[in-house]
């Protein structure tokens, strides 16, 4: 004869059968996401290569980055181990990354030296100041994040962006502005950008020129030379410090004040890894600054 005990005995069975194969399935589908997310293990020095791996809708994998990097925004909430082209190896591997992507030019070189031989995959991400080459560092940071089909997907969106952009800036050479890319302006000297940066680079692509091509990089010029320039607009980063110096400031210095610039007070300001990152967000930097130049819809 069964009792109202032996009816609670086997509820009380039948309940740890079932609670057991729930926690089993539960511990399952926690293995299988932890599988497929992978955990946040890597490191990107360089601005444009951490937005390219936040593009890639890779941002939950970063563990640390550089100084450089703050776009996306919430970026900077990630630890930080330095600027990029002064870096220390005990800061770089204190946040033990099992990956670290970053862009050529970090350095310096006895640093990357140390940081390479340690049980790390280094992946160097070649710079890019053309169209093609933003492509490829899609490609490389997408095939080392072994994500290569998201990273097939954003090179044709960012292709299809720059291609429309390069299109629409074009421009006849006799009506072009001429713009001087000024670094700083650190004790009253203009350092300015010549040929083979990125500055350069976005001035030709947004249909402007470069007032200064008699030399490579970045480097102080004297007041005769930007005089000779002859800049019909100045074109600075927009950041504080000797970067960002008052219009009233600037164009009272002895080598501005004559320049055409200066009779129209021509001076634009843009943020800095817009406009220098060669990155996915770089056709939108080609508009800006276009349109800056001549005009909404130019």
């Amino acid at each position: 004869m069964r009792t109202k005990h032996d009816g609670f005995a086997a509820f009380l069975v039948i309940w740890t059968i079932m609670f057991g194969t729930f926690a089993a399935l539960t511990v399952s589908a926690q293995q299988a996401t932890d599988t497929q997310t992978p955990s946040a293990d890597v490191l990107s020095i360089g601005g444009s290569v951490t937005e390219i791996v936040a593009a890639l809708g890779q941002q939950h994998r970063l563990k640390a980055r550089d100084t450089t990097s703050s776009y996306p925004p919430d970026v900077t909430n990630l630890p930080d181990v330095g600027y990029m082209r002064s870096l220390s190896p005990e800061g770089v591997l204190s946040v033990a990354p099992s990956l670290i992507l970053s862009e050529e030019g970090a350095g310096p070189p006895e640093a990357l030296d140390v940081i390479r031989a340690a049980d790390v995959d280094f992946v160097e991400v070649p710079d890019a100041l053309t169209a093609d080459g933003i492509l490829r560092k899609i490609e490389i940071i997408g095939a080392a994040l072994d994500v290569p089909d998201r990273a097939t997907a954003l090179a044709a969106e960012v292709e299809t962006a720059l291609s429309a952009a390069l299109a629409d800036a074009e421009r006849p050479e006799t009506d072009r502005k001429r713009v001087l890319f000024v670094l700083s302006t650190q004790g009253g000297k203009i350092n300015a950008s010549g040929t083979g940066t990125a500055a350069d680079a976005l001035i030709r692509m947004a249909g402007g020129v470069n007032a200064v091509s008699d030399y490579e990089g970045y480097k102080q010029i004297t007041d005769e030379a930007v005089g000779l320039a002859a800049p019909d607009v100045i074109l600075m980063m927009d950041r504080g410090g000797d970067h960002g110096v008052a219009d009233d400031e600037l164009f009272d210095m002895p080598a501005v004040r004559l320049t055409p610039a200066a009779q129209t007070r021509s001076v634009l300001r843009m943020d800095g890894l817009l406009m220098l990152g060669f990155g996915p967000r770089t056709a939108h930097a080609i508009r800006m600054l276009n349109d800056a130049l001549y005009g909404q819809g130019a």
